[in-house]
């Protein structure tokens, strides 16, 4: 098997640390999102969507981030993944809660548009709306998150055990950082994300990423959250 990753990228993040604490047997090949490496016709045809991440397994392809965890730990048989019917669906759930929600408004709507300049609106005033659009909307799905899936009683999102829910999750939420947000007003939140950062490969696979965040700080204008 073969992924195509960023250390970066926040849906790649997941997915390699997947692969990293869990040992699976995978090349790593890095595409270079600042050279535009994913945007040549090579890669389109390992992802007709220019993105990352995608694995190859023989000749069987995949390009979602949410699908690829599931591959992956239905493959090396992981109960990460809970066979159960309503376990599963419930990782299910949770997923695409982050996948849609969380990621619509903090990622896409919050963070981005501070961080990438493809992602700046035009005119000025429209891209500081956007700004304070996804905010009000990121907070209240932290709230969602912080008070009714973690609540005082959870250690995970899915309940007393770890999932591919919380890697997955865990990514999308940390993208905050990156514009200094430190989750202190949503402390169910900061209890979970500290726990799924003790995982033992988490400092490897986030080294990019927090050498990012290192480099924005004090970045005038960034909003935190």
């Amino acid at each position: 098997m073969k992924l195509y990753y960023n250390p970066a990228s926040t849906t790649s993040r997941p997915v390699w640390l997947f692969i990293t604490e869990n040992k699976v047997p995978c090349e790593l090949q890095v595409v270079d999102l600042q050279t535009g490496e994913h945007l040549k016709p090579e890669y389109a045809q390992i992802n007709p969507s220019h993105l990352v991440p995608a694995l190859q397994d023989g000749d069987f392809q995949l390009t979602e981030g949410s699908a690829i965890l599931k591959y992956l730990a239905d493959k090396i048989d992981s109960p990460l993944y809970p066979k159960e019917l309503k376990a599963r669906a419930r990782v299910n759930e949770r997923m695409d809660w982050f996948n849609t929600q969380m990621n619509r408004e903090l990622c896409y709507g919050f963070v981005y548009p501070q961080i990438l300049a493809h992602h700046k609106r035009q005119p000025d005033e429209a891209h500081a709306a956007t700004i304070a659009w996804g905010k009000k909307n990121a907070q209240k799905w932290l709230q969602v998150l912080n008070d009714h899936m973690l609540g005082a009683d959870n250690a995970y999102v899915c309940g007393k055990d770890i999932t591919i829910a919380d890697y997955f999750g865990a990514a999308i939420v940390t993208l905050g950082e990156l514009t200094g947000s430190d989750f202190l007003a949503y402390p169910n939140v900061k209890r979970w994300l500290d726990r799924v950062k003790q995982l033992k490969t988490w400092k490897e696979v986030h080294q990019v990423f927090d050498g990012y965040a290192a480099h924005l700080k004090g970045t005038p204008g960034l909003q935190a959250i």
